[in-house]
C-alpha cells in the first residue's frame, strides 16, 4: 500500500506512536536476538561508496545497517526498525544553484538482492524521509533496491509550507525535479554497488506520492518500468482551492459538524446502504449506488440532539457533493458516504477547526501562492485565488493532462488504488482520471488498472480491508503475467502492524477488483473470506 502520504496528524500518530510501538515489537519480531553483524566483505563494499561522486552531487555518507538496527528518519522522528540488512547510502544532489535535494539509497547484500529498483513517494509537503522509509524498508526486505528523497527542502511537519516562501528552486524540486534526481542517483549508486545490471524499476507513492509517481510517468517515462499511484493529490492547484472552499463553508455560523453530526451521518448512511452488496459488514461496497440525503437527519420544529439543523445539512450536502465554481458547475468531486465518524477521517480532513485541508490550503495560498507569510485564509476567493494559483504553479505542480502514451509506448504498467472512505481526496477524482486517461488513448486498457478499496480511508487503515501486496501484483503484471483483475485485501486488527509484517491479527479478506466491476458475495460462503467473492460489473 503506500507511502502513506497523507496528513500532518495521521502521519506523526503514525510515526510518533506507531513507529514507537513498532521499535519496542522489533525484538519480538527477530527473535529478541542480538543482530548478526554483516557480512565483512560487504560493509567494507558499502563503506566505500562514501565519498564517491555522482552527477549533480557526491554520497556523504554509506553504512552497513544490520537486521533490527535503528533507522533514523528525520529529526526527532522515532526510529524504525530495518527489517533486513542493506547498505544506507546517504547523498546530496545540487542539480541547480538554489536546489539541495537529500537522497537515500538502500542497498540489499548482493545475494539478496532481485536485481530491481523501487521508487518511494512522500507525502503531504514532504517534511523528511518519515514516509517513503515506511515503503523503503518493505522493499528491501523483499530484496529491492530502494530510493527516497526529502524533496530538497525540510519541514517542520507534512504540512508546514514555509519552505516554499520565495523559493522556486525548492518548488519545482518538490513539484516534480527530486524524485526524478533520485531515480538518475539511484542507478548510478547501483551501477557500482552490484555488478549485475539493474533488470527492472519501479515506483510507488500515495496522496502526494501518488501525485509524484503520475509525474514521473508524465515528465520521465524512461525513470520507472511501472508504477503504483495510490489516492494522487492532482491537480494539485485545483485540489488545495477545493480544500479551501471546504474549510470555509464549514467555518459559516452554525454550520460545523461535530462528532456527535459525523456519527448520526455515519450510522445513517450504513443504515440505507451497507446492505446494498447483500452483506451487514459495517461498510459500504459501491459508494456510487447509496442514495443517501443528509436532509433526512433535519432536525424537526422543536426538536434538538439527535438530529441536524439546516446549516449542518447545507455543510454535510457541500462535503458529499463538492465545492462548485464561481459558473456553478462541480468544481471538484466530494466524499463517499459510510465513515464519516471514523477516526482519522472527515473529523480530521474536513470538519474540525484545524482541519487538515484548512492547514493544507492556507499553507499553499499563504507561501506558494500569494508569497506571504500574513495572508489569512479568511481571504480566500475561490473566484480569484485559483485562478492565481493555476497561473503561477500549475506548471510544476499539476497533473492536469491524461496523456501517458510515451510512458506506456515503452511498456510502461499503471496500477492505481484509491480507498472509498478517503476523506483526504475524493475517491471520484481518481475515477475521473482514469476515464479521461482511457478516453485519450484506448489502447491503454491493457496498461492501467485501478483498484477501488471499500472501507480504506487515506492511504491505508479504515474499516475495510485495507492491506494488499501492490508491489507484488504490479511486479508480476510486469513480467509477462496478466493485467491483474482481483487484489486480495486483508483487514488487520493493527492495519499498520500488519502492513509492515509485525504481530497482527486477520479479521476479513475480501477481493480488490479490477474498475468498474465490485466484489458480490456468493450467498453461500463466509463473508469474511475473499474465497466467497467474485468480481462482476455492478448491475449485471
Amino acid at each position: 500500500m503506500d507511502e502513506f502520504a497523507g496528513s500532518a496528524q495521521e502521519m506523526k500518530a503514525i510515526r510518533f506512536a506507531s513507529l514507537s510501538a513498532i521499535a519496542l515489537a522489533a525484538g519480538s519480531a527477530t527473535g529478541g536476538a542480538p543482530a548478526a553483524a554483516a557480512p565483512r566483505q560487504q560493509a567494507d563494499s558499502c563503506t566505500a561508496l562514501t565519498g564517491r561522486a555522482l552527477a549533480n552531487g557526491k554520497i556523504e555518507a554509506a553504512t552497513p545497517l544490520t537486521i533490527g538496527a535503528t533507522v533514523d528518519t528525520g529529526p526527532g522522528m522515532p526510529g524504525l526498525p530495518a527489517a533486513a540488512p542493506f547498505c544506507r547510502v546517504q547523498a546530496v544532489m545540487t542539480p541547480v544553484p538554489g536546489s539541495s535535494i537529500k537522497v537515500e539509497v538502500w542497498l540489499p547484500p548482493q545475494a539478496a538482492w532481485n536485481g530491481k529498483l523501487m521508487g518511494a513517494g512522500n507525502g503531504g509537503f514532504g517534511a523528511n524521509l518519515g514516509i517513503p522509509a515506511l515503503l523503503m524498508r518493505g522493499a528491501v526486505a523483499r530484496g529491492y533496491a530502494s530510493v527516497g528523497s526529502d524533496m530538497g527542502h525540510f519541514g517542520k511537519s507534512d504540512v508546514d509550507g514555509s519552505w516554499a516562501l520565495n523559493a522556486p528552486e525548492k518548488i519545482r524540486d518538490y513539484g516534480w525535479r527530486a524524485n526524478h534526481i533520485a531515480a538518475q542517483t539511484a542507478k548510478q549508486v547501483i551501477a557500482a554497488y552490484y555488478p549485475a545490471p539493474l533488470a527492472a524499476s519501479y515506483f510507488h507513492g500515495c496522496s502526494d506520492g501518488g501525485r509524484q509517481a503520475l509525474m514521473e510517468a508524465q515528465r520521465f517515462p524512461d525513470d520507472y518500468d511501472a508504477i503504483i499511484a495510490g489516492a494522487p493529490a492532482i491537480p494539485w492547484t485545483r485540489m488545495a482551492s477545493a480544500f479551501a472552499s471546504n474549510a470555509q463553508v464549514l467555518r459559516r455560523p452554525g454550520a460545523a459538524l461535530g462528532s456527535t453530526q459525523l456519527k448520526l451521518l455515519q450510522t445513517a448512511s450504513l443504515a440505507k446502504c451497507d446492505k446494498l452488496d447483500g452483506v451487514a459488514d459495517g461498510v459500504i461496497e459501491s459508494p456510487r449506488l447509496c442514495r443517501f440525503d443528509p436532509a433526512e437527519l433535519q432536525c424537526k420544529p422543536g426538536a434538538t440532539g439527535e438530529c441536524l439543523t439546516p446549516p449542518q445539512v447545507a455543510s454535510a450536502r457541500h462535503l458529499y457533493r463538492g465545492p462548485k465554481g464561481p459558473d456553478g458547475k462541480s468544481f471538484y468531486p466530494g466524499f463517499a458516504p459510510g465513515a464519516e465518524g471514523e477516526p482519522g477521517t472527515w473529523g480530521m480532513w474536513l470538519t474540525a477547526a484545524d482541519s487538515q485541508h484548512a492547514k493544507f490550503s492556507g499553507e499553499f495560498f499563504r507561501y506558494f501562492v500569494h508569497s506571504d507569510a500574513e495572508w489569512p485564509a479568511s481571504r480566500f476567493n475561490l473566484a480569484s485565488d485559483y485562478p492565481l494559483a493555476r497561473a503561477k504553479l500549475s506548471k510544476e505542480l499539476d497533473i492536469e493532462s491524461a496523456d501517458l502514451k510515451a510512458f506506456f509506448s515503452r511498456g510502461g504498467k499503471l496500477l492505481m488504488y484509491h480507498g472509498w472512505q478517503d476523506a483526504a481526496i475524493p475517491p471520484e477524482n481518481t475515477i475521473g482520471f482514469v476515464g479521461r486517461v482511457l478516453a485519450a488513448d484506448p489502447a491503454a486498457r491493457d496498461r492501467i488498472r485501478l483498484f477501488m478499496a471499500p472501507g480504506m480511508s487515506h492511504c491505508m487503515a479504515g474499516p475495510g480491508p485495507n492491506v494488499f501486496d501492490a508491489l507484488g501484483t504490479l511486479d508480476a503484471w510486469h513480467k509477462g503475467g496478466p493485467a491483474p483483475e482481483r487484489i486480495v485485501a486483508t483487514k488487520f486488527d493493527n492495519d499498520l502492524f500488519g502492513y509492515l509484517g509485525f504481530p497482527a491479527k486477520a479479521q476479513r479478506t475480501r477481493p480488490l477488483c479490477a474498475w468498474p466491476k465490485v466484489a458480490r458475495w456468493d450467498g453461500k460462503g463466509s463473508t469474511d473470506e475473499a474465497a466467497s467473492f467474485t468480481c462482476e460489473v455492478p448491475g449485471k
